[in-house]
């Protein structure tokens, strides 16, 4: 059985981890959410010291709107997208915004979707995060952290990538303005340090087993039988337009 050239990209040398920023405050402004991931980086590198993170603050690059992998005219999605492809984790971090993700991150995923259309292993059609984990880091001041968790794991499983249990690392503060993560200690609750905890362990348990245990299956072949049965499907359709046509009264 063919293994992905993704996999190969993934299965030597210490593990990669990329943390996609979605913050609205451009660099150097602070950014809580930043911080909230650097605690989990340091979880990440007590449990696994050789362990490569990057922290990528995406609002600092021209990523223009589009679901390619390459809008052309600057877009610098392809030097992230070449990050991804290359990571055995991948954290989607972002603020809530108005009880939803923030717009960087919603880019992100729009974004990710063009990798499942046209960056895949030629011999299996498997598509880039094929073989990488996924956790999610979000900060707040309202409501709203199980609806960006929720919505962006399933995008990202949707995409390839493997979610592992308890790999949500969320603050949230008192409803309205007020003391954001990092002025309000959120690194102190112990709530939020037993799931950095949590999430680390996870994350590099899983990532380890597929290092050494890619997935097999061939979205090309299941891809094909998918277009030969659609040609019977706009078939049959095509027979009962026209008979529809035909018989139906005014």
């Amino acid at each position: 059985m063919p293994i992905s050239l993704f996999h190969s990209m993934k299965k030597d040398g210490p593990l990669k981890a990329v943390f996609l920023n979605c913050t609205l405050k451009q660099g150097p402004e602070v950014s809580n959410t930043e911080a909230l991931c650097n605690l989990l980086i340091q979880r990440l590198k007590h449990h696994e010291p050789d362990i490569d993170c990057e922290i990528i603050r995406v609002v600092d690059y021209n990523i223009k709107p589009g679901v390619s992998n390459d809008e052309g005219d600057g877009d610098q999605w392809p030097l992230i997208l070449d990050k991804i492809k290359r990571c055995n984790i991948i954290i989607p971090a972002m603020p809530i915004w108005m009880g939803v993700r923030s717009s960087i991150m919603q880019r992100v995923i729009e974004r990710l979707d063009g990798s499942t259309k046209t960056v895949l292993c030629e011999d299996t059609g498997q598509f880039p995060l094929y073989g990488s984990v996924v956790g999610c880091v979000v900060t707040g001041n309202e409501d709203g952290s199980h609806n960006c968790v929720a919505n962006t794991i399933a995008n990202l499983l949707h995409f390839g990538a493997t979610a592992p249990p308890n790999t949500d690392l969320y603050w949230v503060g008192d409803a309205g303005p007020g003391a954001s993560f990092i002025e309000a200690g959120g690194a102190l609750s112990p709530y939020v340090r037993r799931n950095a905890e949590l999430t680390a362990i996870n994350l590099l348990h899983i990532a380890k087993v597929l290092q050494q245990n890619p997935f097999t299956i061939s979205i090309k072949q299941h891809n094909k039988k998918m277009m030969e049965r659609n040609k019977i499907k706009m078939q049959a359709m095509q027979k009962a337009m026209a008979f529809m046509k035909e018989h139906m009264p005014d």
